[in-house]
């Protein structure tokens, strides 16, 4: 199975000039814990996690009024090619220490975004039906 097909198409974007101020309470008000900064193409050159939030604009002190998302954000993001596998998820994931990625086309344009919270709720849909196969096959259902 692929990146594709398991991620989410609907992406929250934030503006480079907005306030951080704005973007957090975007965040708030679609709860979510990131948003993507895409360019006039659709390519993404940032993404604003809660954490940037967090590190690069609160705990130093800055009003997130003055602090704009190009200010707090991580610019030039990792991100995976919609047609990856999940393991290669996984991997880039673990490599980066990233919960998101941002999931892009052939053409480096947005599609959508992976979580590592959509992969274990894949592993765990997962798990349950292999374990409602193993108890209908078991000889004891038989009986």
């Amino acid at each position: 199975m692929t990146i594709g097909r398991i991620c989410s198409r609907q992406v929250d974007l934030a503006e480079l000039n907005e306030s951080t101020r704005i973007a957090a309470q975007r965040m708030l008000q679609r709860q979510v814990g990131s948003l993507i900064v895409v360019d006039a193409l659709g390519v993404p050159v940032g993404i604003l996690t809660d954490r940037d939030l967090v590190t690069k604009v609160m705990a130093r002190g800055i009003s997130p009024d003055d602090a704009t998302v190009a200010d707090a954000m991580t610019a030039h993001p990792h991100y995976v090619h919609e047609d990856a596998s999940i393991e290669d998820g996984l991997r880039m994931m673990r490599a980066g220490r990233h919960r998101r990625l941002p999931v892009v086309d052939g053409d480096g344009r947005l599609l959508g975004i992976i979580s590592i919270d959509d992969v274990l709720m894949l592993i765990s849909e997962e798990m349950q039906a292999i374990g409602r196969l193993i108890e209908r096959e078991s000889p004891s259902a038989v009986r």
